[in-house]
């Protein structure tokens, strides 16, 4: 099956350059989106077809689609940057494209290949590069890559028609007025995923699982929650929505993927940018015993999540039914905030590219 060409039919009336500059100014994270979108179709025994680039707008379900009943979606997230020189790239998108692809084969659904998802997220760049937040910040343009079941049915099976998509929304600097440590609630109760199931997929359905833990950290005055393994209730894994990493002075460690952790892209880089810049960077396993014991004689230093959306976000206090703890001073640490620049730095073009992660569109 051939891979089909991304027809252009851009929205006739986008925002007025008034009206987006108003947007860019405070844009959030995930409030506004740009004026167009990509939408590609999958049909059995057809393949991939129809792709285009259309005005952002609603879309039309039947109340019988599977993916309201049986939950057949997964999703990516990227950032594009503007560079120095005023152009436009986006940071490693064939790593979120083989994410994207060990997802759908989790939830049984197709996969999109690598040359047309990011054909597809090139397509929406370029025509609404405007948006790109101008250089000079840490403001981006965020991606969201998609795919659900579009088969109106309700037999229990994986559907035969796909709706892939593209969409995008300014973003913000997850900080305004600077870095600010999170607070932790560690969740002893429920787990956010189980060996052999969907945790190393990046699809709906583990968020959902971890928004009531997620609101019983709130109701602790909590940030964040972290989660333990679901096997013997001990391994530190991953927070809701970002991997973790545990620095011990020049030593940074991150848990090791077991299959109910999610492969962060971020999470990847950070090993290689750590390793470039001179510290010993490994993956291993934190129980949540050790993590307390070691913030409290001292030896592990820091400890920061990061993800595409937030960088690396300094972790402050931690917080459990046993009691609470701070994580060094309570303030980011120096070698937080050395990979979070060193990282930031290669994604806003302004440091060496030396694994030619940031892809270009001119």
């Amino acid at each position: 099956m051939t891979t089909p060409t991304i027809e252009l039919k851009p929205s006739a009336h986008p925002l007025s350059d008034a009206e987006r500059e108003a947007v860019l100014a405070t844009p959030g994270f995930g409030r506004h989106f740009t004026d167009n979108m990509v939408t590609i179709k999958w049909t059995e025994g057809r393949g991939w077809h129809d792709a285009q680039l259309a005005p952002y707008a609603p879309l039309s379900m039947d109340p019988a689609n599977m993916t309201l009943h049986y939950a057949q979606t997964i999703f990516e997230g990227l950032k594009a940057y503007r560079q120095p020189d005023g152009t436009v790239a986006t940071f490693r998108p064939d790593r979120n494209a083989r994410r994207f692809q060990a997802s759908a084969r989790r939830l049984a659904m197709p996969e999109v290949p690598t040359d047309l998802f990011i054909a597809a997220c090139d397509a929406l760049v370029a025509q609404d590069r405007a948006w790109v937040p101008a250089h000079g910040g840490e403001e981006s343009l965020y991606l969201r890559p998609f795919m659900f079941a579009t088969e109106v049915g309700l037999g229990v099976r994986p559907a035969n028609e796909y709706l892939f998509m593209v969409i995008a929304s300014p973003a913000g600097a997850y900080f305004p007025g600077g870095v600010k440590p999170v607070s932790i609630w560690l969740s002893e109760d429920r787990v956010r995923a189980v060996p052999g199931g969907m945790g190393d997929a990046k699809t709906g359905g583990n968020y959902a699982a971890s928004l009531l833990a997620q609101k019983e950290a709130a109701a602790q005055g909590c940030d964040q929650v972290a989660y333990l393994d679901a096997v013997e209730h001990r391994w530190v894994e991953e927070l809701g929505g970002m991997n973790l990493y545990f620095v011990y002075g020049n030593r940074i460690v991150t848990p090791e993927l077991t299959g109910s952790l999610l492969a962060g892209i971020t999470r990847d880089s950070l090993l290689t940018v750590a390793r470039d810049l001179g510290y010993e960077a490994e993956e291993g396993r934190v129980s949540i015993d050790q993590w307390k014991r070691d913030t409290e004689n001292g030896t592990l230093t820091e400890v920061f999540a990061c993800g595409t959306a937030a960088v690396i976000t300094p972790v402050g206090t931690v917080k459990s039914r046993g009691g609470e703890w701070t994580q060094g001073d309570g303030g980011p640490g120096d070698v937080t905030m050395t990979l979070r620049r060193a990282l930031l730095d290669i994604q806003r073009g302004i440091a060496e590219d030396k694994h030619a992660w940031m892809h270009r569109l001119g």
